[in-house]
């Protein structure tokens, strides 16, 4: 998706809908000088073009009883198109993996995963890197303290 033509106010209503997603269109008016329906139809406009992709409830890990998370870089045994599509897919169907960047560096892949604890670690390392194959070496990082998460995207105008 090409960069988004976003004014002032499209990035003004971003930045209180990054905070809570539930904020109501009259209290973002309030904030940003629209009506509620003027609120209303940007955003609308934001969803429809993409630029919303994803309203969710985040959840604490822990309050779910998934008490660690690991930082797992991966690399590949070799860099060709169907390897690294392959790999996406798997990850994207892993309910464990939180996130999967595919970076640049000696690790082909960044993962952000969440277990209960090392036995399910374990048995998310045996399927999705000891059963493949094309996997030539990953190194895990156990997260000692959650500082900062966010999904939050800097904003110029916001």
């Amino acid at each position: 998706m090409p960069d988004a033509d976003l004014d002032a106010l499209d990035q003004a209503i971003l930045s209180r809908l990054q905070v809570d997603s539930r904020t109501i269109a009259e209290s973002i008016g309030a904030q940003v000088g629209l009506s509620a329906a003027a609120v209303q139809r940007r955003i609308k406009r934001l969803r429809e073009t993409g630029v919303i992709a994803k309203e969710v409830a985040v959840v604490e890990p822990k309050a779910v009883g998934a008490h660690m998370t690991f930082v797992v870089s991966v690399e590949m045994e070799r860099e060709r198109i169907e390897v690294l599509e392959a790999f996406r897919k798997q990850v994207l169907t892993d309910g464990a993996v939180q996130q999967c960047y595919y970076v640049t560096g000696s690790a082909d892949f960044v993962l952000v995963v969440v277990c209960r604890d090392m036995t399910e670690f374990e048995a998310f390392t045996r399927r999705m890197f000891f059963d493949n194959g094309e996997v030539r070496h990953f190194t895990t990082s156990v997260v000692m303290d959650r500082v900062k998460v966010g999904l939050t995207v800097p904003l110029n105008g916001g």
